[in-house]
């Protein structure tokens, strides 16, 4: 018996992995809300940025969905969410061809993006979905020598919010550059509890994160570094600098908020909790685009 629509859907809608969404989503936020406060916003771009850039999340967790599967990095004994491919829930062809359609429909928002911002535009789109393909896929992908947190901190944060301030603004300006950092710091909070979790999966096929490369005290280290970082750090540097955007340390409030996933990934190893995490981290992330965008504009 044939699945049925509703059925299908589900299965896309999991493959698309819909908690790694608010990494596509905050830097557009914040990227906008800098834009807004210096009177900028552009709406049309606005948009365009943000359908961009989750079309982009989406045709890269698909690539990985079926690059994983072909390396054999997904197995059976896989302990994060459900992958399609693996699980023999869409053929890998299938997967290979919506990851294709999906960085495909980018040219929709692209073609405006290109025709307001430019060449430079050009360039980090197509450096974008290459690099969300390469990032599983090649003879030397990105996330399986350790070069993963450095990709998405560049390009999840200062690259996606100075972008899409620049899309607006026109211009690029250092705490444009600086505010990308915290985002990216965040998303690769994101990354760091997704390599914990598949530590000893990882390792056995060969996949050389930082945390199978040293260890799960690192990864710890390195996640708890990315919340500070993001949350106390660079929202104190910003106020510090400008001496205007008083509200801009309403995100210092996330640092607060997080301290049980603090505990949590100092703690535990279960693989369904740190899947939790991972939801949570994602929801932290979005709440952080949120209260930063809300403290800039105001």
């Amino acid at each position: 018996m044939g699945q049925s629509v509703e059925s299908r859907l589900s299965i896309w809608a999991g493959a698309a992995r819909p908690k790694t969404l608010p990494a596509a989503i905050a830097p557009v936020v914040v990227g906008t809300a800098m834009a807004y406060g210096e009177g900028a916003a552009h709406w049309p771009s606005a948009v365009c940025a943000l359908v961009g850039a989750v079309l982009i999340q989406i045709g890269t967790n698909l690539a990985n969905d079926y690059f994983d599967f072909v390396k054999g990095t997904d197995t059976a004994g896989r302990l994060g969410p459900t992958r399609a491919t693996q699980a023999g829930l869409v053929t890998p062809t299938a997967m290979r061809r919506a990851a294709a359609l999906v960085f495909g429909a980018v040219l929709i928002p692209g073609a405006y993006i290109l025709w307001r911002g430019g060449v430079p535009f050009l360039v980090i789109g197509v450096l974008s979905i290459l690099c969300g393909v390469l990032y599983t896929a090649g003879p030397c992908p990105i996330g399986y020598v350790g070069l993963g947190d450095a990709f998405v901190l560049v390009f999840f944060g200062p690259v996606a919010v100075a972008g899409t301030y620049y899309l607006q603004a026109r211009a690029v300006t250092a705490n444009a550059v600086l505010s990308g950092v915290a985002v990216g710091l965040l998303a690769v909070a994101l990354l760091t509890v997704n390599n914990l979790r598949d530590i000893d999966e990882d390792r056995a096929a060969g996949k050389r994160t930082l945390a199978v490369r040293f260890g799960r005290t690192f990864a710890r280290i390195e996640y708890t570094a990315c919340l500070a970082g993001a949350a106390l750090v660079i929202p104190g540097y910003l106020y510090a600098v400008t001496g205007r955007y008083l509200f801009g340390l309403i995100p210092i409030a996330i640092f607060v908020t997080a301290l049980p996933a603090l505990r949590c990934v100092w703690t535990q190893t279960s693989g369904p909790v740190l899947n939790r995490l991972l939801a949570t981290t994602g929801k932290l992330l979005l709440a952080y685009g949120i209260l930063f965008a809300a403290g800039w504009a105001l």
